[in-house]
């Protein structure tokens, strides 16, 4: 059960043309999104991120593969089930969405770079090895890829945080994809 609202149109405040656009966007309103328009602030942001996080460089699979990587390093379950449904919905490749879920290795080196990059940029709170920059730079990204995952990262802070304090519920459209990590971490309990 929810610890917070799970707020609608009508019982928003000061988030309704947020959440009708949200609605618009997705076909029905994501639990995640109406638990944040409690703090109207908190979802203007999320959302407003979102948008500008698809204007990088990145495709789609790379953007999945940041969010979803975040997700799955800091336990949680909602948007890891969220971004299933969203990545399919992209044509993210099953493998690559299947080896995020289960924290394994891609095979497309490129992507692997990245995954393992974003790995460490959630891990050491933002301070990587020069070596694991150069590795990334060295498999085909730039400059400008590393400060993209970090919005990505920053996005996820501000999602599977909310989750974790409120225990957003499911929602249905996403329930074919739920997931569970294999071990919970000291963080994740």
């Amino acid at each position: 059960m929810s610890r917070f609202p799970i707020h609608t149109a009508e019982t928003a405040p000061d988030s309704k043309e947020l959440i009708e656009g949200a609605q618009t966007a997705f076909g029905f309103l994501p639990n995640l999104l109406a638990t944040m328009a409690e703090a109207p602030a908190l979802l203007e942001g999320y959302m407003s991120l979102a948008t500008i996080f698809d204007k990088t460089d990145l495709t789609p699979t790379e953007r999945q593969i940041i969010l979803m990587v975040n997700n799955r390093l800091n336990g949680c379950t909602y948007c890891m089930a969220a971004h299933t449904g969203i990545s399919k919905a992209q044509g993210v490749p099953d493998d690559v969405i299947e080896a995020l879920r289960d924290g394994t290795k891609l095979t497309d080196p490129k992507l692997e770079a990245l995954r393992v990059f974003a790995v460490r940029i959630n891990e050491s709170r933002g301070w990587p090895k020069q070596s694991e920059i150069d590795a990334l730079l060295s498999a085909g990204y730039t400059k400008r890829t590393i400060l993209e995952v970090i919005l990505g990262t920053a996005m996820k802070v501000m999602s599977n945080y909310t989750n974790h304090i409120a225990n957003t519920p499911l929602d249905s459209a996403f329930a074919a994809v739920e997931w569970a990590p294999t071990e919970l971490t000291a963080s994740a309990r």
